[in-house]
């Protein structure tokens, strides 16, 4: 038979799918599963969307140029300019999602065996892309109980070596809904020119930020602009996750030339995609504020339920929407299949994503899982009452 290769081996599992069989199985039995485990929100696409895509009157499909169409990066530009990142449509490409966006940026700037520092836990397929690029990451803790806030300056610099490329991090923070303040990303920038290192900044939640907190961008700050890539998508910003649509800025000339190489193997971003995205960017103010205000409602109401659970501890997310959880339990992976696998009430059950896989050190999160609070809240209160009974009958059967 022949063989696997060795980095297909090394390709981390996601920690956010792997417990699928185990729900389709448990849906096959008959029982409603409530998913927490995956950021597919279930708000409405904006309404401008769905009807560019219904009205499209072309007779072909053709690629799009491999740095995107033109009219959408010059009204990409124009959103930044709205959130005070001023930029060009020169330096935007269009990728096929954030993932190849983040993909082609550890490409762009990493060799094989070079380092990337990023504050675990992280959003699981950093892993992956780093994996791809035979490129190491290299974590640095944060902690559930400073709510996973930026770890000392200092914490960082004893682990940059001369292999170390780059700092990438997400904010709002995917899975700790963390939001870095001012001062935190003025600290990175500042460690960034003291080492000559790179910041990957994934701000796909910029518009999800919740109790007066406010968004900073690492293109907010002074003299960074040589150093600074900024990942970026409509996924969630407007409900479309499936138009695959995301976007790498920087205004690093020399970088966006390689990052144009890899843009130019892999051809074009969706066509389709960048039309609804440039609908999207028409969205109304009136829709983010209905949004942001109903993830908060939920934010509240997931937090106060979940803390009814004796012994449990949970981060205050002031962005995104995710909570991480540590429960007490002995092992959140085996917990999580177990509910599905063993648990239900009235014929329901609920999945969530262990935490564990989050991580890229050893041992950490084991007893923590990521809630992504994407239910309605009648849904999302059943969800964290099922959570509630089942952590109470998982101590019973022992």
């Amino acid at each position: 038979m022949p063989g696997i290769s060795t980095k297909g081996q090394n390709m981390p599992a996601s920690p956010i799918r792997k417990l699928v069989p185990f729900a389709d199985a448990a849906k096959q039995k008959g029982i409603k599963v409530y998913h927490l485990n995956i950021g597919q929100p279930d708000i409405k696409t904006p309404r401008q969307v769905i009807d560019t895509l219904k009205n499209i009157d072309l007779d072909l499909i053709a690629y799009s140029p491999s740095q995107g169409y033109a009219s959408y990066r010059k009204k990409l530009a124009g959103y930044y300019k709205q959130n005070q990142i001023d930029i060009s449509p020169d330096d935007i490409l269009v990728t096929t999602g954030g993932s190849e966006a983040l993909a082609i940026a550890i490409g762009s700037i990493a060799d094989p065996g070079d380092e990337i520092i990023i504050p675990e836990p992280f959003y699981a397929n950093y892993n992956g892309f780093a994996k791809q690029n035979d490129v190491n990451v290299v974590p640095i803790h944060s902690d559930i109980d400073q709510n996973f806030a930026l770890p000392p300056i200092s914490a960082f610099e004893k682990l940059i070596t001369p292999k170390t490329k780059a700092i990438l991090y997400s904010n709002p923070g995917n899975p700790t809904g963390y939001v870095y303040t001012k001062d935190e990303i003025k600290q990175l920038r500042d460690l960034a020119l003291k080492y000559d290192l790179y910041i990957i900044a994934d701000e796909v939640y910029r518009e999800f930020i919740y109790d007066q907190a406010q968004h900073h961008s690492i293109l907010h700050q002074p003299g960074i602009d040589e150093h600074a890539i900024i990942i970026d998508s409509v996924s969630k910003r407007y409900s479309m996750c499936g138009a695959r649509v995301g976007t790498l800025i920087t205004k690093n000339k020399k970088l966006m030339q390689t990052a144009m190489k890899f843009a130019q193997a892999r051809l074009s971003p969706p066509s389709l995609g960048q039309i609804a995205a440039e609908a999207a960017i028409d969205t109304p103010p009136e829709y983010f504020k209905e949004v942001i205000e109903e993830y908060k409602q939920r934010r509240d109401t997931l937090i106060k339920k979940l803390q009814e659970i004796p012994g449990i501890k949970v981060a205050a997310p002031k962005g995104a929407f995710y909570v991480i959880a540590e429960l007490p339990v002995d092992n959140a992976e085996k917990f999580a299949q177990w509910i599905l696998e063993d648990f239900n009430d009235q014929n329901e059950t609920v999945m969530v994503a262990p935490a564990a896989g989050f991580y890229s050190s050893p041992g950490q999160g084991q007893k923590q899982i990521r809630i992504a609070y994407v239910l309605n809240q009648k849904d999302l209160e059943r969800a964290a009452e099922l959570l509630k009974k089942a952590v109470k009958r998982y101590h019973q059967k022992k």
